[in-house]
């Protein structure tokens, strides 16, 4: 299939799928574009899934960083520039009263120049400029900002959007590929709770594999689409989705009915959960709105849903009692059987309500001084020399 592009006035809406080379995985993003609904729909993702405005003042406790592993963002959008996460070792003025975000000069020495909100992989440089869209869609749900009637109706206002910028649809899939990977090492060493990753291919890859094992080694939860092939995955595969971790959630796409969407995968054995996916309202470059529809979007409401599940405990869960809060508190639905494991789709108050669970009783997950400690001991680490070495 050629990659193909879909624009709408207003908003740019797009949709890229790389053939996938016979070496690597087709790292094509995982949506495309539809016609833009009534304006009463435009929010119907976050009523079915139970998102109200009152939940960050009632239940959010800290931040959380949540790297969004895409094709960039726009920085400058009007609901996404205060969401975006700083690195602090690049902020503020170095010894020579330079401003460390612009001085040429690796500052934390963590093998990146400037990096002060991620890191563009794909052309080495601190621009992680979106000018595809994708990114800055996926990254407008994950924050919980919402420009209808201009307001935040939230996930999280607290969350942080860490920008790590893999896709170039000019390069060839192993490339694409090779950033992924990259881009996964930079995220656990800086200091991400969650990653999200809204793409994938039919190939699986040992070494992108054995970097989301790191990840779950240093307590990073992994959220990914279970992709838009209209494929059984018990049957064919789709990672990173099905590489059979602990951190990893596979989430598929549902519509206004609960059904799977006619182009997303699904897996009663190998797909976790649904989540909204149909004509998804959600920001876009130039501080514009537009839809998308795809297991990119399911993905990133449940990374938002995660996101708020950490904030709220006082301290870090570990990612399989993440997972348990959100595959535990689900909704089932006749509509999802024999489509995922749980046959259920998220809900934010349910999961947010849950009492007495492993995660609130068993004391195996990290409070924050332990976490304190162990991010300490890995930004001491130089980015460069952990990439050569990454799965210590």
């Amino acid at each position: 299939m050629k990659p193909r592009t879909y624009i709408l006035p207003i908003a740019l809406i797009l949709f890229s799928v790389n053939t996938r080379t016979p070496l690597a995985g087709d790292r094509g993003l995982s949506n495309h574009g539809s016609p833009i609904p009534q304006k009463n729909d435009f929010n119907w993702g976050l009523e079915s899934i139970r998102a109200n405005k009152n939940l960050n003042q009632s239940q959010q406790q800290k931040e959380i960083i949540v790297a969004v592993i895409d094709t960039g963002v726009d920085k400058n959008h009007e609901y996404l520039k205060e969401a975006l996460w700083k690195n602090l070792g690049e902020v503020g003025k170095d010894h020579l009263g330079r401003d460390k975000e612009t001085n040429g000069i690796d500052d934390d020495q963590n093998g990146f120049v400037d990096d002060f909100q991620g890191w563009n992989f794909t052309e080495s440089n601190n621009d992680i400029t979106d000018y595809h869209g994708h990114g800055t869609h996926i990254a407008g749900i994950i924050s919980g900002r919402h420009p209808q009637n201009q307001i935040r109706t939230s996930l999280t206002t607290q969350t942080k959007l860490m920008v790590l910028k893999y896709y170039d649809p000019s390069k060839a899939s192993v490339e694409n590929l090779r950033n992924t990977i990259k881009a996964i090492h930079y995220a656990v060493k800086m200091g991400a709770h969650i990653i999200n990753y809204s793409s994938g291919g039919i190939e699986p890859s040992r070494l992108e594999q054995k970097a989301i094992e790191w990840a779950n080694r240093k307590n990073v939860l992994f959220v990914t689409a279970a992709g838009n092939e209209a494929s059984n995955l018990d049957e064919k595969g789709y990672y990173p989705a099905d590489y059979d971790l602990p951190n990893i959630l596979s989430v598929t796409a549902h519509d206004r009915r609960y059904r799977v969407l006619s182009s997303s995968n699904y897996g009663a054995k190998t797909v976790d959960i649904a989540a909204p996916g149909e004509n998804i309202l959600s920001c876009l470059p130039g501080s514009k709105y537009g839809l998308m529809t795809g297991t990119s979007q399911a993905t990133a409401f449940v990374s938002g849903l995660a996101a708020l599940i950490l904030a709220k405990y006082s301290r870090y869960l570990a990612p399989f009692e993440t997972k348990h809060y959100i595959l535990e508190s689900l909704k089932r639905e006749k509509a999802l059987m024999g489509k995922t494991k749980t046959e259920g789709r998220i809900e934010v108050l349910r999961a947010l309500s849950m009492r007495g669970s492993s995660a609130d009783s068993s004391g195996r997950g990290i409070d924050e001084q332990s976490q304190k400690i162990k991010e300490e001991k890995l930004m001491s680490l130089p980015l460069i020399k952990a990439l050569n070495n990454p799965f210590n």
